[in-house]
């Protein structure tokens, strides 16, 4: 993963601190949306291409609000830490972090030809300074150099890189560590956990060339998945109308605002977190007679050009095949009791025989019986998409006591509903609300996160998982980060009224690797749900690594080996030892 050039974030936080005076006169009596709108969209200043705020972008937005104004620039700096710290609880320098986490490199010179492009086939790796054997816990370090399908070295970074040390014999396997060097070259950090042989593998997930058409259509072309908004209501002779529009968030810029303006649309605001749903209006039925939503389509506007470059996606790279030969080190590290708030490292653990070890605490591997003896007397509350769905579905199949309701719901939208009356445990799997990719399902079904978690009391008996990811890969960072923070600012409010709530995030997991659900936007999202939660005091339950680095086939959901392995992380932070 690419890290940030200190003198770039430098020239760019000290770009924030000459404008928050000025900005300050625009923010006050703002609605929270644009300003977070403003705000996100300066998270591209870090490429040279994008350094200046389009004008067309603020006018979009200011037009016609009301603007109140200071003369004095600390008295603007306070005030202004003041609003973010009030609103969402965090500080400004915390928000610079954010743009750090999700800075990208991009080319420093035009690409008018596939061929100047980073080629998976004329890019290769090298073991630096390999050992004849290692111990356990050193670090192997690998060199990745990128070529074009010239053969020409590049000299510049932002080229997508996933590597893994790995031994199919053992099915064993390691996250590596990616640091764009930002000159075509590229540092890869193994720890080496097991004893036994490695090799290592290096795969090319997208060009910094394809990466910049992910960034574009995100930017532009938000609108290339949409739903369908099902309306009825009574008819003659009783008979029902039925009418099928189209769908989508109601955002002004990244291509949403292509469904219409003024009296084009039905908009439906929920009044808590002040996000808008809009559809078409139909022709013959009222906003009001909204019932069902469901996945509309795709639209897949790429260009000749842009399709080549994206074809060149998640191919392996050649380089050293020589076998890491890896001994016992007599030191043993000793790992920690899970609480919440740890950090995470890089990497979070390794397989060995299919059985993940974390480094981030100490986990147990549970069986049905001490599954059951670990959830018992607990509400638990899972919350996102299909992937923490698979969760519940692991619940409902390994406890024989645990039973799922049928609440006559379409089952890919929920909710879901399982109780085990003898152990006293209830079981709820809820979908995050809109935008949701699933069948047709009552709009009545589709609460925000946010809302439902103020609606918890909270307690020593309550539990609650959430996630966030794959449907919200093609929308533009500032909605989700809106989301997010809305979500955030929920749980701290609950952890203020019951601190005892034990809370778990699930981070995004890998599987994803076209322009409408990418993994290196996943990554971007799991940067920014990583970065909010961080202080919160919540279990942050990293899958990104387990995925990433197994053999098992890549799925956006996970098959049953790495849905234990995560299971068992889950227990750990429940009932940790």
């Amino acid at each position: 993963m690419p890290s940030k050039d200190k003198t770039d974030f430098q020239t760019q936080k000290q770009y924030f601190h000459r404008q928050r005076s000025c900005l300050f006169k625009l923010f006050i009596g703002l609605p929270l949306l644009v300003i977070m709108c403003i705000l996100v969209e300066w998270s591209n200043m870090g490429n040279d291409n994008k350094k200046n705020i389009p004008p067309s972008f603020l006018s979009q937005h200011l037009t016609g609000l009301h603007n109140s104004s200071t003369s004095d620039d600390s008295a603007g700096s306070q005030s202004l830490r003041s609003f973010f710290q009030s609103e969402f609880g965090i500080s400004l320098q915390s928000y610079y972090m954010l743009q750090e986490a999700v800075y990208w490199p991009g080319p420093h010179r035009p690409i008018t030809h596939l061929s100047m492009s980073t080629s998976p086939e004329n890019t290769k790796f090298t073991i630096q300074n390999l050992k004849e054997s290692y111990q356990t816990g050193e670090e192997l370090f690998v060199m990745v150099h990128a070529k074009d399908f010239n053969n020409n070295s590049k000299d510049y970074g932002g080229d997508f890189f996933q590597a893994k040390l790995f031994w199919s014999k053992s099915k064993a396997s390691v996250f590596g560590d990616v640091v764009d060097l930002l000159n075509g070259s590229y540092s890869v950090r193994f720890l080496l956990p097991w004893v036994g042989e490695a090799q290592v593998a290096v795969r090319l997930i997208h060009s910094s060339e394809a990466v910049q058409v992910l960034k574009h259509h995100r930017d532009t072309d938000s609108d290339r998945v949409y739903y369908n908004g099902y309306y009825e209501a009574p008819g003659p002779n009783k008979t029902r109308l039925n009418e099928v529009v189209e769908c989508n968030v109601k955002w002004d810029k990244n291509g949403l605002e292509s469904l219409g303006t003024k009296n084009c649309c039905c908009e439906y605001s929920d009044p808590r977190t002040r996000e808008t749903w809009r559809c078409k209006k139909p022709k013959s039925l009222p906003c009001s007679a909204l019932v069902y939503h469901s996945m509309g389509s795709y639209r897949n506007r790429l260009t000749k050009e842009e399709k080549a470059l994206m074809e060149e996606t998640n191919k392996g790279i050649k380089g050293d095949e020589n076998i890491i030969k890896i001994l016992h080190s007599p030191g043993n590290k000793t790992i920690e009791k899970c609480r919440p708030g740890l950090h995470t490292p890089v990497p979070a653990g390794f397989f060995l025989d299919d059985v993940w070890t974390s480094f981030v605490c100490n986990i147990s591997h549970f069986t049905p019986q001490t599954t059951t003896k670990c959830l018992k007397d607990k509400h638990i509350y899972m919350m996102g998409d299909s992937t923490m769905r698979q969760w519940f579905e692991f619940f409902v199949k390994t406890i024989p006591t645990l039973k799922q309701m049928n609440l006559h719901v379409q089952y890919n939208a929920g909710p879901l509903m399982a109780v085990d009356v003898e152990n006293n445990i209830d079981l709820h799997w809820r979908a995050h609300g809109f935008p949701l990719r699933t069948f047709k399902t009552a709009v009545a079904s589709l609460h925000y996160i946010s809302n439902e978690i103020d609606d918890l009391a909270g307690g020593p008996h309550t539990i609650i998982m959430l996630n966030l990811g794959p449907h919200f890969t093609t929308y533009p960072l500032d909605f989700f980060t809106l989301r997010v923070l809305r979500i955030r600012k929920a749980l701290l409010a609950l952890l203020q009224r019951a601190p005892d709530t034990t809370v778990i995030i699930k981070t995004v997991n890998t599987g994803y690797k076209d322009v409408f659900g990418s993994d290196w936007y996943s990554l971007q999202l799991d940067r920014v749900l990583r970065w909010a939660f961080q202080d919160v005091g919540v279990y942050i339950l990293d899958v990104w690594q387990m995925t990433a680095c197994h053999y098992s086939k890549e799925n956006i959901h996970p098959g049953p080996i790495i849905i234990k392995n995560e299971i068992d992380v889950l227990l750990s932070f429940i009932c940790p030892k």
